[in-house]
């Protein structure tokens, strides 16, 4: 299992902001900023790094066509790297023992472990259904970082 603790350690530095890069059809990264977190897979308790993108998004089209991404934390000049493949669970990618009670609960702990919290979670049930946002779990193969000390 890869340690994701050094990632881990950043994101209450930041608010959780991240970055993510995924790549394009010809091979090309593109990358964007998201919030993102630790947290345990929904069905075999491993520890991925987790962020929600809206239905619509080009990083989900990219995911979709190839799950290889990287994921970057920083706060400061410190900064972790969680490269490996994403898996989708939302309503446009369903999974298997995930229903949609699942996935509701699925997206507010993503939302959570990204450091959010939320005073009104029938308000960001409605909006993350309306928006058809999906649940990206990053399963990491290797995750590296900056020297420390």
């Amino acid at each position: 299992m890869t340690d994701l603790s050094a990632f881990a350690a950043l994101v209450p530095l930041d608010s959780g902001l991240c970055v993510v890069s995924t790549l394009r059809r010809d091979g090309a990264v593109q990358s964007s900023v998201v919030n993102a977190g630790v947290l345990d897979h929904p069905t075999t308790g491993e520890p991925v790094v987790g962020l929600v993108a809206a239905g619509g998004s080009r990083k989900l089209q990219h995911l979709r066509r190839d799950p290889r991404c990287t994921v970057v934390a920083r706060a400061g000049w410190q900064w972790a790297a969680v490269e490996g493949d994403a898996e989708l669970i939302g309503p446009d990618d369903p999974h298997a023992g995930m229903d949609p009670e699942a996935v509701r609960l699925l997206l507010q702990d993503v939302f959570r472990a990204a450091g959010g919290s939320h005073d009104d979670w029938d308000t960001y049930d409605r909006v993350m259904a309306e928006e058809r946002r999906t649940a990206v779990l990053v399963a990491p193969r290797r995750a590296y970082s900056n020297p420390t000390g």
